[in-house]
């Protein structure tokens, strides 16, 4: 699946198209620019989502307070049992490279649609 059908199928959920970037949110990623909240977007990505076993799995990402929350939200990118309902990522194992990159590339272009708005 592709970032933008990945989008398209994220937007005709009431619960994930609801999310959106506050205007704080905004002045955040612009202050810090996009490079920045991609490195964000790795480290949640590589430390809360990517083990095997997450202990809080479900609780772990936040629902407010940094623009990649709300993406991974809106992208259901916030917990393992997201990602296996959204995109059939298995529970279990560990996240490689290319998977992380792929959910970052996904996060990343949803905050970008947001900045637009």
């Amino acid at each position: 699946m592709t970032v933008e059908e990945a989008l398209n199928n994220l937007n005709k959920s009431n619960f994930r198209s609801s999310f959106y970037l506050s205007c704080s949110e905004k002045k955040y990623v612009k202050e810090k620019g996009i490079e920045t909240i991609r490195n964000h977007a790795e480290d949640f990505i590589r430390q809360r989502i990517a083990p095997a076993v997450i202990p809080n799995d479900g609780k772990q990402t936040p629902m407010r307070g940094h623009p990649v929350f709300k993406a991974q939200h809106a992208c259901a990118c916030c917990c393992r049992g997201c990602l296996n309902k959204w995109y059939k990522v298995p529970f279990g194992v560990t996240l490689n490279e290319t998977q992380q990159t792929k959910i970052v590339n996904l996060l990343i272009a949803w905050i970008e649609r947001e900045m637009l708005k």
